[in-house]
């Protein structure tokens, strides 16, 4: 029998902050229910509530129609709720069957002991059943994102998960691991699971989703069926106004070359990473680098950005040779970088947002800082939309859509030459992307220029003029987004020939090997 799930009037509220404000919410058993929202919404906050890992300050839960109090996430799971967080909690060096029986380890025949034979066998069977393929024996730390994703929820079903609740699961999945993904949730409906679905992407909610709770600033908004839903209609509801899903990225007549890029090459532990790239960005452009995590788009920016140092080659910046430059150096000099990993790279956790806006130039201002910190901090609040309790609060206190609103902001109002984007808009809903999006359409009207790197193609497509595809260190081809389709850029970043796609003269400027990616004959 597949569990339902409701929720009446739950209330949940932080020092400040009322996340939850009376939320009633109804799952049918064996449906997929997406629930959509902002972040910041209280999306996160309600599932947590529901999984043991808030108590609400009132309200009640029923399962099956029998009122449940969860003091803790074990007295959910011995309900049959299971929880698949946005930032996976599993041990890297240990085994898939290790991760999967922690805590629920079966014992040998003396009780003291733990039956790893058993342990494997039930995770094989577990996996044959829901059709996961994962390999008991695998460490996890060497297997991809989204097997990763699967071993976290086998964990929840090994612990008899009948309610599979998922927080933002495709964040960090490519493409086609997506679309394992909602085969996944398929075979899980068919076995009688119900699944609990959080995203604030449209086009996952359409394409998987029963039903659609729609949360904003803390309530709910509505709840309708699939069918009676549209992507502006909910982008609507998400964010109170209108908003425009599609971008106006008219024609931009290109300046003088910016940041040439020629022979980079970035190599660790005797492995290339980078090998031999070759790119150039002109004022008034965005060139967007597309590719599967992992094939060397991330080692690129830093390099170019002056995190890390490149093995061969050169970096040439406004005229200057910046090959060894550091990243204070390049920062003065107008070279802004978005990194992709905001938490690591971005900010200071436990700085507070005036801290946070300063970090780079925090020695250009030694008298008066704080007052210039604060206000800085301020006109970002306000002008990017940081949803936050004040500019003392630390980025930690932070969601981390806000956290990256906060990253942008600093990165942007330094009025930069040059911008580098890693994944500029990784976790955010459907508002926050279109402002983020336009702020790089103005660096582009305003002639300067953006280098993109991004794992949405359709936000390669939008944004870019020329997008530049990886593969495994390389830069395999050069495509127009206006004609490539994302069928095409996925057999790219495959490392496969687009045999099916006409030559140069079709495809637009700077297209093929050949042509060289600034648009110039070699």
């Amino acid at each position: 029998m597949s569990h339902s799930v409701e929720l009446t009037d739950i209330r949940k509220t932080f020092p400040g902050v009322v996340a939850n404000d009376d939320v009633s919410l109804s799952v049918g058993g064996g449906d997929i229910h997406v629930i959509l929202g902002e972040n910041g919404a209280g999306k996160s906050t309600l599932m947590n509530v529901l999984y043991g890992l808030y108590q609400p300050d009132s309200g009640t839960i029923r399962i099956n129609g029998e009122e449940k109090r969860f003091d803790s996430p074990q007295d959910a799971i011995d309900e049959g709720i299971g929880m698949i967080h946005q930032h996976f909690k599993l041990v890297g060096p240990m085994t898939v069957t290790e991760n999967i029986v922690l805590g629920s380890e079966p014992t040998d025949s003396f009780g003291i002991g733990v039956d790893m034979k058993t342990a494997r066998r039930e995770v094989r069977e577990i996996s044959e059943r829901y059709g996961f393929d994962i390999d008991p024996d695998a460490v996890v730390e060497d297997v991809s994102v989204g097997v990763r994703q699967r071993v976290e929820i086998l964990k929840a079903l090994y612990r008899g998960a009948d309610i599979l609740i998922l927080d933002e699961p495709t964040a960090v999945l490519t493409p086609d691991e997506i679309e394992s993904l909602f085969e996944v949730f398929e075979e899980l409906i068919d076995q009688g699971k119900t699944i609990i679905f959080i995203t604030h992407k449209l086009d996952e909610a359409m394409t998987v989703a029963d039903d659609i709770t729609v949360l904003r600033e803390g309530q709910n908004v509505t709840t309708l069926p699939v069918e009676e839903a549209t992507n502006n209609h909910l982008a609507e509801l998400m964010v109170g106004d209108e908003v425009l899903l599609e971008l106006n990225r008219e024609p931009h007549p290109k300046g003088d070359v910016l940041l040439t890029v020629d022979d980079l090459q970035v190599a660790n532990d005797d492995t290339t990473l980078v090998e031999g790239v070759d790119l150039t960005v002109r004022e008034g452009e965005t060139l967007g680098i597309a590719g599967v995590d992992g094939n060397g788009q991330s080692e690129l920016s830093d390099a170019i950005a002056g995190l890390i140092d490149a093995d061969g080659g050169s970096v040439t910046f406004d005229g200057e040779d910046v090959t060894d430059w550091d990243r204070k150096r390049l920062n003065d000099a107008g070279l802004a970088y978005i990194p992709p990993d905001r938490q690591e790279q971005g900010l200071v956790m436990n700085f507070d947002h005036g801290e946070n806006v300063i970090l780079g130039e925090q020695h250009t201002f030694p008298i008066g800082r704080r007052m210039r910190d604060d206000e800085l901090a301020e006109k970002i609040i306000e002008e990017y939309d940081v949803r936050t309790s004040g500019t003392g609060a630390p980025a930690k206190s932070l969601s981390g859509g806000n956290q990256q609103k906060l990253l942008v902001g600093r990165e942007l109002e330094r009025d930069p030459k040059l911008v580098i984007a890693s994944n500029p808009t990784r976790g955010l809903d459907v508002g926050s992307i279109e402002f983020i999006h336009e702020q790089l359409l103005s660096v582009r009207r305003d002639d300067r220029a953006v280098l993109l790197i991004s794992s949405k193609l359709d936000e390669l497509q939008q944004l870019s003029d020329r997008i530049a595809v990886m593969y495994e260190g390389e830069i395999i081809d050069t495509v127009d987004p206006e004609t490539v389709t994302e069928r095409e850029l996925g057999l790219l970043m495959a490392g496969q020939e687009l045999t099916d796609v006409s030559s140069n003269s079709a495809r637009g400027e700077g297209t093929s090997q050949t042509a060289g990616i600034d648009g110039e004959s070699e």
